[in-house]
């Protein structure tokens, strides 16, 4: 049985699975939308029913499919670990920036001194003849 990050590797399984994040939709719905075959749709239907990450119920003549949270919830719980990780290394991230971007600002603010001091311009060079 493949894990459900497996699963959700698979790039037409992802587009369904964000279409139906909005709402439920029929096998011809997706199919219009993602512009894939009706065997493919229904290919990757089945792997995502019979993984738990969409239900399917009948309206009439349509089966609709819509999404399951369980799965996703168990992908949400090993992942949060990771935001701990990340979360932690971007607020240290954003101190340093402070404090660079303070640093600058105390570095460009002029003194008293400079200010009283006379613009230095470059010596113009002399042209000694020679070429290069």
């Amino acid at each position: 049985m493949e894990s459900v990050f497996e699963i959700v590797a698979e790039p037409n399984r992802r587009a369904i699975l964000s279409l139906l994040v909005s709402s439920q939709q029929s096998v011809g719905e997706i199919e219009r939308q993602l512009r894939m075959s009706q065997p493919t749709v229904s290919k990757h239907l089945r792997v995502l029913r019979e993984s738990g990450f969409v239900e399917s119920t009948v309206d009439a003549q349509r089966r609709l499919y819509r999404l399951r949270p369980e799965p996703f919830q168990e992908m949400d719980a090993w992942l949060s670990q990771f935001r701990r990780f990340w979360s932690t290394h971007v607020d240290a991230l954003e101190r340093y920036l402070d404090r660079m971007g303070q640093s600058r600002e105390d570095q460009s603010t002029p003194t008293k001194r400079k200010m009283t001091e006379k613009p230095t311009r470059p010596k113009p060079r002399r042209d000694t003849g020679e070429t290069k």
